[in-house]
């Protein structure tokens, strides 16, 4: 699988040839720094005065890589895919090899870094639910007025927790088929293909 690149990356990533080879480690190694702790601008500076570059073409350089490596670790693009990804940029053989030593030595830390950003969602437990009609009131002696009452419990972080709904039958019933409807379009290809370039 082949990563395709914005003309906004890529015109970031432009700023590597100029910069040198000598360049490209140490804006991977900012690269990798902004993805374990954040932007540092200071550090951008300091490689600015480092390199003699201007301070803005290191940090597009920086955010550029930034994107190739965690765009590529998140796919896991093979060697062959990745050198054929950055190909299109026109760099030299020699930046080709360094960039792709870079993605090769990090992208495992890369993965784990994006899997420790991932939000930690509940996930279910168990659901109770009851079903309570009322068929008269003081005012009205014949009515039907049904609701169901449903106890979610869910697990988050490795605690317990629980949801009370209510409603009536009628939503209910609409909100089972917007779930299905929307399970019909998870096993369409255009869905499968987004759920797979997510992983």
């Amino acid at each position: 699988m082949l990563l395709v690149l914005s003309a906004e990356h890529r015109a970031h990533l432009g700023c590597l040839p100029r910069a040198g080879g000598a360049a490209v480690g140490e804006l991977g190694r900012l690269a990798l720094e902004q993805l374990r702790r954040g932007a540092a601008p200071r550090a951008c500076e300091a490689a600015a005065r480092k390199l003699n570059i201007d301070v803005d073409t290191i940090q597009h350089g920086v955010e550029g890589l930034a994107y190739l490596l965690t765009e590529s670790s998140k796919l896991m693009i093979s060697e062959i895919d990745f050198q054929d990804s950055i190909h299109v940029l026109g760099f030299s053989d020699e930046l080709n090899k360094s960039l792709l030593q870079l993605y090769l030595d990090n992208r495992k830390e890369i993965r784990s870094i994006l899997g420790e950003l991932a939000p930690r969602l509940p996930s279910y437990h168990s659901l109770e639910w009851r079903l309570d009609v009322q068929l008269a009131s003081r005012s009205l002696r014949q009515q039907i007025k049904p609701a169901v009452t449903m106890k979610l419990h869910l697990n988050q972080n490795e605690d317990q927790t629980a949801q009370v709904l209510q409603t009536d039958p009628a939503t209910l019933l609409h909100l089972i088929q917007q779930l299905e409807q929307a399970l019909g379009e998870m096993k369409t290809n255009h869905c499968r293909r987004i759920v797979r370039n997510m992983k």
